[in-house]
């Protein structure tokens, strides 16, 4: 039998080669007219031995025996299967008419033969052969009808006609003929359903092994189908998640965009992709409770011929969280590069001013002193200059210290060297030594600290540093005849210090900025208070150091009101990482100190 297949296969048409089902069906086609012409023709001696003579109608007959032998050759040759089966039915038809109409028409015994003509064509699995093949059957009826009645055809033989062995011979060869159609039939559905049930293995293996999850949907949502891979996305067993199971896990405000893709991709016979979010168990989240994943979903109807309230979308399913977290990084990235640029120009616009002024006074007032016998300048004039001098140059120190502490901080080289000491005494003297900038500025300055305080752990230089900057930008944003009062005590674990003016106050979009680098409240280019916006932010980098906390309640024309609150213990840790306080500073400072040292140098 594999002899036969393998010399079958042999003669196929390579079009025929790489398909089970189409080479199947032109084995069908080949085999039983192969086989039945080679049979046919080596009967024939045995026929002549026992007829003697044959007659032209059986030489006819028999000479017609090879158009199967042809037409398996012309399929071999083409490949075109549905040509075949017609030129199969031609023939069939003519050697039919042939043999019936020299014996009795539609009464012969060849008649019957006109039946296997459609069901031949039936293994074509064309409609349009099966209809040609039925139309040309019973057109060879009625014409064997027709010229039968009208006597037309020669008279049968009676001798032929009356001989029942040619009768039963052409009856039991068409039955036959008749079953090894219908076991040629048999055989193609059985290879169509084998090879089916292959496809169906190759998908269900593809759909169990493949990463991403494969589902399909009813219109409304509901699952009826989904591959094993869920489990391993949503850790839950595939079958908790048929029905609406799926999603139920889907988070509440995704859930409008991830119905409207399956009722559209059911509606509008076209692909949909939507990403929302699905609820993950906490065995296999990571931090051991519920979370959510990003995925994104290609829907697509899986029949664009059903009627839309039976439409069912095939969708595929995939995880999207890496992406989605690059994503958000990088988006985080594109802000804090943002941010840094605008630290740049605040930082530009700002040490413009912080640093020409009295880069120029000194500039100015140096040259003035050199030329002091040209201009007559007595003694009490250079002594003010040199005073002024002295005023800027100070000035100059002090942002430049600023601006150095800060650096520091952000690259975590601060050193802070804590130590026992009593913060009552260090606190009076931060407040003394403001006293005078308080009354030159008409603000009442009033400090309320508690005898008791205890000695706290921290750095004393740091603590007054902290002090000297809220007690300073106090003063400064306080117009004259307004109050500022500094005041300490001890709640729970931590010394809290507060520092209230009932200055100008901070408006609430400036609020949630204040202590960045170089930020002042208002517009930069129009503050009405000098400064360069650093102090806040080094009390803020100093409090951080020492793992305290920073809090500032204001409201804009009735004051502002600054706590810090210091552990009364405090452990320094054995390394720190930079604060996130002044994490915009380090590109801001880099850059802009370039661009400034460069003006200065020109104004200069």
């Amino acid at each position: 039998m594999s002899l036969i297949r393998d010399c079958l296969d042999a003669l196929l048409h390579p079009s025929a080669q790489y398909d089970a089902l189409t080479r199947a069906r032109h084995r069908a086609f080949m085999a039983p007219r192969l086989l039945g012409s080679l049979a046919a023709l080596a009967s024939f001696p045995v026929f002549l031995a026992m007829r003697g003579a044959p007659t032209a109608t059986e030489v006819a007959a028999f000479a017609w025996l090879t158009a199967p032998i042809l037409l398996s050759w012309f399929l071999s040759r083409t490949g075109r299967y549905e040509g075949a089966h017609v030129l199969s039915s031609l023939a069939l038809a003519g050697l039919v008419m042939t043999i019936a109409a020299p014996t009795g028409g539609i009464t012969s015994f060849a008649a019957v033969w006109l039946i296997v003509i459609p069901i031949e064509a039936a293994l074509s699995a064309s409609r349009r052969v099966v209809a040609f093949a039925f139309a040309l059957a019973m057109i060879c009826a009625a014409l064997l009808s027709v010229l039968g009645h009208y006597h037309v055809l020669p008279p049968a033989d009676p001798a032929v006609a009356a001989n029942s062995m040619l009768v039963g011979f052409g009856v039991v060869s068409a039955i036959f003929y008749a079953a090894g159609l219908a076991f040629g039939a048999e055989s193609l559905a059985r290879t169509s359903v084998a090879l089916l049930y292959v496809e169906e293995d190759r998908y269900r293996l593809l759909a169990h092994n493949m990463s991403d999850v494969l589902s399909r949907h009813s219109r409304n949502g509901a699952v009826r189908f989904i591959s094993p891979a869920a489990e391993i996305m949503l850790g839950v067993p595939a079958s908790r998640l048929l029905g609406h199971g799926l999603f139920d896990r889907v988070h509440v405000a995704d859930r409008p965009a991830y119905l409207t893709a399956l009722s559209d991709a059911a509606r509008g016979g076209e692909s949909r992709s939507v990403e929302f979010r699905l609820r993950r168990d906490a065995a296999w989240s990571q931090g051991g409770g519920t979370d959510f994943i990003w995925v994104e979903m290609r829907c697509r109807p899986l029949d664009q011929a059903a009627a839309d309230a039976d439409a069912e979308v095939v969708a595929v399913i995939r995880d999207i969280t890496e992406r989605k977290t690059q994503e958000q990084a990088l988006e985080q990235a594109r802000n804090a590069a943002e941010q840094a640029d605008a630290s740049k120009t605040r930082f530009l616009a700002t040490m413009s001013h912080e640093l020409r002024t009295p880069l120029n006074a000194i500039i100015g007032f140096s040259e003035m002193i050199a030329q002091e016998d040209v201009l007559g300048l007595d003694a009490a004039r250079r002594k003010e200059y040199a005073q002024l001098i002295n005023d800027s140059g100070q000035h100059l120190l002090s942002v430049v210290n600023g601006i150095l502490d800060m650096s520091k901080m952000e690259s975590g080289n601060f050193e802070i060297s804590p130590e026992p000491f009593a913060p009552r005494p260090a606190l009076l003297n931060c407040c003394n030594l403001m006293a005078l900038k308080a009354r030159e500025s008409g603000v009442d300055l009033v400090t309320r600290v508690a005898d008791d305080l205890p000695n706290l752990n921290g750095d004393p230089r740091a603590f007054k540093q902290i002090v000297l900057n809220l007690v300073s930008n106090a003063i400064k944003f306080t117009e004259r005849g307004g109050k500022v009062t500094v005041s300490a005590a001890v709640e729970g674990s931590r010394l809290v210090l507060r520092v209230s003016d009932t200055g100008v106050g901070i408006a609430a979009d400036d609020l949630k900025r204040i202590g960045d680098p170089f930020f002042q409240a208002g517009k930069t280019y129009q503050r009405r208070h000098e400064g360069t916006g650093l102090g806040l932010s080094i009390v803020k980098g100093l409090v951080g150091l020492h793992n305290g906390e920073l809090n500032v309640e204001s409201k804009v024309g009735e004051g502002t009101t600054v706590s810090v609150a210091l552990p009364l213990a405090f452990t320094p840790q054995a390394a720190s990482e930079p604060s996130s306080n002044v994490s915009t500073l380090k590109p801001a400072l880099r850059s802009g100190l370039q661009e400034q040292a460069q003006q200065v140098k020109k104004s200069a």
